[in-house]
């Protein structure tokens, strides 16, 4: 078997191949991905099942979490989920090739902005299985080539997921190497150092994980460090409303990066709702934390522990949440953009004037309106599935789809055109006149 800098020589290459495909062949190797997950259920959930049996161990010796075992299992509906996302991904347009601008800069001279793919994107993340059929597919169809690493904790899984999808991927027409699947801690040492090779790197996973891997390697990295989402009820929110989007936004699914870790609560509205949502809280099983003014509208006898300054900084990725009353608007949004990640933030309102501030003010990847920190997900934005969430500025933010795999050249059609023409004080002068023409020879 080829070192792991060999395989990723080869991956290189074979990107190249890939960025040219046509989009048919693309579309049927997805097609034959979702049919062979489907076909070999019992063998991942076999795999699967190693895995939970070695990670009950881990957990109990305090080497994994709760929160990322569970994010470990993967259940026949994981496995629905996975063939969904494969086929959402086959109805996306193909964005390969796409004219994103064209412009006559003069006469037979024409500049043609193009979409185009990264080249090899690195992607290594922890936990979660369902990782790689989502990048898998959103890869093959953007014209990436990919090599992953998961986290030892699903090792078996990942392997007979990879396997799995890269052998119907390549039956199907797909140039081979395009995936590469890394298994060991020192390939992950070994691709941090290979920015001559890898284009991006996408980690995936805790807190440290990221910023360990911001912090080691030249390669541009997408991703986020933190999930610190809140909720925010204003004084003008529906309260049957609010209770039900805070109760969602933490509990439908603690342990993923977009559960609501901090609930703000206006003054207004503060002595009707907070007993209320405690109560929600603690009777499905939330530990509550709170500040002091919260904890003496719910009274001394209700189950809240005291909120340490940590606290409102805390993923804590479970069942617990942290609650504050707030004096106005602007003191939530001021908070929220101190203690927040810029991941996902909430407000509950009737009052669209305080909605519109809020969602100016906040400065976060997704800023809802009166729903759930949960729905931020490339699956449920449309984009197939997602790569990861970026809390970046730059290139590309929020539920990273397809379009966070891409990025563009320039092509300058001319009919013998010199520079030296332009030049110089009796030059031509360029016409700059957009046009609404796609790129064709």
């Amino acid at each position: 078997m080829a070192d792991i800098r060999t395989e990723v020589v080869r991956a290189k290459s074979a990107a190249i191949m890939l960025s040219a495909e046509a989009t048919d062949v693309k579309n049927n190797a997805l097609d034959a991905m979702a049919g062979a997950l489907d076909k070999y259920r019992k063998k991942i959930a076999e795999a699967n099942a190693k895995d939970m049996k070695a990670a009950e161990m881990m957990k109990a010796s305090g080497e994994l979490t709760d929160p990322m075992v569970k994010r470990l299992k993967v259940t026949d509906e994981k496995i629905d989920g996975m063939i969904d996302g494969i086929k959402d991904v086959i109805k996306i347009k193909d964005p390969v090739g796409e004219t994103m601008s064209a412009m006559e800069l003069d006469d037979g001279l024409v500049l043609y902005q193009l979409r185009c793919p990264i080249g090899l994107i690195g992607v290594i993340f922890e936990s979660r299985p369902d990782v790689v059929p989502q990048i898998m597919s959103l890869c093959l169809k953007s014209g990436n080539a990919v090599v992953f690493k998961g986290g030892k904790e699903a090792a078996n899984t990942n392997r007979v997921l990879f396997d799995i999808l890269s052998k119907a991927a390549y039956g199907a027409g797909v140039p081979k190497d395009v995936f590469c699947l890394m298994e060991t801690r020192d390939d992950v040492s070994a691709i941090l150092g290979m920015d001559e090779h890898i284009d991006l790197l996408i980690p995936r996973g805790s807190n440290e994980f990221v910023r360990y891997i911001q912090a080691n390697t030249k390669i541009p990295v997408l991703g986020h460090a933190a999930g610190m989402c809140h909720v925010y009820v204003d004084k003008d929110a529906d309260e049957e409303m609010a209770l039900s989007v805070s109760l969602d936004s933490k509990i439908q699914y603690p342990a993923v990066c977009n559960a609501s870790e901090n609930l703000l609560v206006h003054a207004g509205i503060a002595a009707s709702f907070l007993p209320k949502i405690v109560d929600l809280f603690v009777n499905n099983g939330v530990e509550v934390r709170a500040d002091p003014e919260t904890i003496k509208i719910v009274g001394k006898d209700a189950k809240v522990a005291k909120a340490t300054e940590k606290d409102w900084d805390t993923e804590y990725n479970d069942l617990i949440i942290s609650i504050k009353v707030v004096r106005s608007l602007d003191e939530a949004i001021d908070f929220i953009n101190v203690h927040g990640s810029g991941h996902s933030d909430t407000i509950v309102t009737e009052n669209m004037k305080n909605a519109l501030r809020f969602t100016s003010l906040v400065d976060s990847s997704t800023v809802l309106v009166n729903a759930s920190t949960r729905f931020p997900d490339g699956f449920r934005y449309g984009k197939g599935a997602e790569v990861g969430i970026s809390t970046n500025k730059v290139h590309s933010r929020g539920p990273v789809g397809m379009e966070g795999l891409m990025i563009y050249k320039y092509i300058l059609v001319g009919n013998g055109h010199v520079m030296k023409d332009y030049a110089g004080k009796g030059g031509k002068r360029f016409k700059h006149r957009p046009l609404d023409k796609e790129f064709g020879l």
